[in-house]
């Protein structure tokens, strides 16, 4: 996993991925956003969901840590080996919204995210046992780990994903 040595170069490596992510979308017809096809497992309306629904639970991990209510991860009623369920939830919350709606709620999760990671010091982002939710399951990873796994990585595996389902 990658590692990062300052916030800075953390949010700097986010919003490059996020922006070559995003912007991939931008010649999708609406027509074609819920369009599985050949060799990816998602359509293009999936994957933008799919990334606000990870967005959407890291930030809501945050938040009720934040205001004393125990958090539980991935979110209450779903276990981390079946998460199918979950992002059938996150399909379903986003599946009327257009390719335009989707990038802007994308941007502005984003945004959410890098105020998220302004908001730890550096001692809590980069370091284990600062956040309840970060410590939850047996590896005990840093903040840093628990954001990178649910926004540059995917936003780096599913641009991969968009341009196989260009050219199928």
């Amino acid at each position: 996993m990658k590692t990062y040595e300052t916030k800075e170069a953390f949010k700097n490596e986010l919003i490059k991925r996020a922006f070559l992510f995003v912007s991939e979308f931008d010649d999708i017809a609406e027509s074609e956003r819920n369009l599985l096809k050949g060799g990816v497992d998602r359509s293009p309306a999936q994957m933008l969901a799919y990334q606000l629904g990870w967005m959407d639970l890291l930030l809501g991990w945050e938040r009720d840590e934040q205001n004393g209510i125990k958090v539980t991860t991935p979110a209450p009623g779903f276990q981390w080996n079946k998460l199918g369920r979950l992002y059938e939830t996150f399909y379903r919350q986003w599946e009327g919204s257009s390719i335009q709606q989707l990038q802007a709620e994308f941007t502005q999760r984003v945004t959410a995210i890098i105020g998220l990671v302004d908001s730890f010091t550096d001692q809590a982002f980069f370091e284990s046992g600062h956040r309840q939710w970060a410590s939850s399951t047996k590896s005990a990873w840093p903040v840093y780990k628990w954001v990178h796994i649910n926004t540059v990585a995917p936003f780096t595996t599913f641009r991969t994903k968009i341009r196989k389902w260009k050219r199928g």
